[in-house]
């Protein structure tokens, strides 16, 4: 069984910081792809951050220059420093792990629970 475990989340003001961080844990073969996708009130789920195993990143257009993903390859876990925040940013942040379970078992997506962030005055 594997679970996915985020932590960070909380209220800052506008131009603050939040760290993120997120960890797998339990019986799987490796962890492959790991990133962020947020949802605000009324809006679709999308795309923050990814980061592959070999640190490759991608950043959604509204957050380049202001997020930073990065990973801990020997703790599985995946962590999103977010500066300079805005109150667009206001969202549920959820944490998604792209794993296998054995050497010939298919890639599976795992999801966090979610951590609210919100950004305001």
């Amino acid at each position: 069984q594997v679970q996915v475990v985020e932590s960070g989340g909380g209220l800052v003001q506008p131009g603050g910081s939040l760290r993120l961080s997120c960890s797998a844990s339990g019986s799987f073969f490796t962890i492959y792809d790991m990133g962020w996708y947020r949802q605000a009130p009324g809006k679709q789920r999308e795309l923050v951050a990814v980061i592959t195993t070999g640190g490759s990143t991608n950043y959604a257009d509204s957050v380049k220059g202001r997020f930073t993903i990065s990973r801990d390859n020997a703790k599985n876990t995946v962590y999103l420093q977010m500066d300079s925040l805005k109150p667009e940013d206001t969202a549920i942040y959820s944490c998604n792990v792209k794993l296998k379970y054995t050497v010939l078992s298919v890639r599976t997506d795992y999801w966090g629970q979610g951590t609210q962030v919100t950004v305001s005055s």
